[in-house]
């Protein structure tokens, strides 16, 4: 046998085990979430999120609306004296926006939403500008010039962050990469499904999760008319006080309101269950508790009873730290009786969050059962007090 006819069985040898050992291939819905992920749309600017979406729901809905702060309402309708039940879910991940450059080129931030500036630093962005995406790196003064002792310990506060885009000048960076103040910023991260497990890591769950949850049940409507009018929401400005939920609802006046969101694991170091409750791979999450809301004991316990009848498994977290778009919804004109549904994430608000698939699965096949479950009759149950 030749040396060259060894080395080619070799190569075809190590190609089938890595083969064998990748993971298996993306569906849709894993596609989608990965596009979604990687989609660039910090509070505010959540264009290129609002293009997927609109993208995804023309087919499956009946009709498309957008409101006057973009938020893409997908309706499926039912008849006009069916209740009106809205799934919201927000496109707008946390970010930044440009407030000044410096002199010598350096950006200066605002937060768009709540970040912690030890999660910026020494991380990859991306400046949308006019002229495309600029890639920018925030600096940390090296070890080697930080005298041992109580400074190394220090965390920055967010005025004292900067970000080098490789500009000379401030006309240099407004010049020849187009940068200007207002321009949005977001991480510079790449969705992936980790070392072949069922977790999937990437920028933007909070809430580009729940946008892939309304979508997949929109698929699955299609097979099957529900029994009332359901307006799938993906809502703008969430992370800087809930705007687009605010005033979607007033175009939808919804009998129910469900948010979709992406929930607090407390499965990893450093964190304890006294902090928050969720778990990945434990099934899908609900809040019986938040800073905005609770949530309506009626609307509460029939989707605990739907997922104990369906087998799904369902957490529950309380979590005084937190908001979500069920608040507005459930403000809206006299009141709507509103549940806050999650897929349970690891480090939120930061470059890198994870995911369990079976736990996103759960979810819609949970949000399913619960839409063909609000009947007119069971509506007007929930609504009584």
């Amino acid at each position: 046998m030749t040396n060259r006819l060894i080395l080619a069985i070799l190569i075809m040898a190590v190609g089938a085990n890595a083969a064998a050992q990748a993971p298996n291939s993306m569906d849709a819905a894993a596609k989608l979430l990965e596009e979604l992920s990687n989609a660039h749309g910090p509070s505010g600017f959540e264009g290129p999120v609002r293009t997927i979406i609109r993208r995804e729901m023309e087919p499956l809905a009946d009709r498309i609306e957008i409101d006057g702060l973009g938020s893409v309402i997908g309706i499926i309708e039912h008849s006009q004296d069916a209740p009106n039940i809205m799934i919201a879910a927000h496109m707008d991940e946390v970010g930044m926006m440009v407030k000044r450059i410096t002199d010598d080129g350096y950006l200066k931030y605002q937060v768009l939403g709540g970040i912690l500036p030890q999660a910026l630093l020494n991380q990859r962005f991306r400046v949308l500008t006019a002229k495309g995406y600029v890639i920018a790196i925030s600096g940390l003064k090296t070890i080697h010039v930080i005298p041992r002792g109580s400074e190394r310990s220090l965390v920055p506060e967010h005025n004292d962050i900067f970000l080098d885009v490789g500009a000379s000048s401030r006309e240099d960076a407004m010049e020849r990469l187009g940068i200007r103040p207002g321009n949005p910023i977001a991480p510079d991260t790449e969705f992936e499904i980790l070392n072949g497990s069922e977790l999937y890591v990437g920028k933007a769950w909070d809430d580009r999760v729940g946008l892939a949850v309304m979508v997949e049940v929109m698929k699955r409507l299609k097979n099957k008319r529900p029994p009332a009018n359901v307006y799938f929401v993906a809502t703008t400005q969430e992370e800087i006080g809930l705007r687009g939920a605010h005033t979607s609802s007033y175009l939808v006046k919804p009998d129910i309101g469900i948010s979709l969101e992406a929930g607090v694991a407390a499965d990893y170091p450093g964190i304890s269950l006294d902090e928050a409750q969720e778990i990945l791979g434990n099934g899908p999450g609900m809040f019986l508790f938040d800073a905005s809301m609770i949530p309506n004991d009626n609307l509460k316990n029939l989707v605990i009873d739907l997922a104990a009848r369906n087998k799904i498994p369902l957490q529950f977290n309380v979590q005084p730290g937190y908001g979500e778009d069920g608040a507005e919804m459930q403000k809206a004109f006299a009141g709507t009786p509103s549940v806050n549904l999650t897929v349970p994430t690891r480090y939120l608000h930061t470059h890198y969050g994870v995911i369990n698939r079976n736990d996103f699965d759960g979810l819609v096949e949970l949000l399913t059962a619960t839409i063909y479950e609000l009947t007119p009759a069971k509506v007007k149950d929930v609504k009584r007090f």
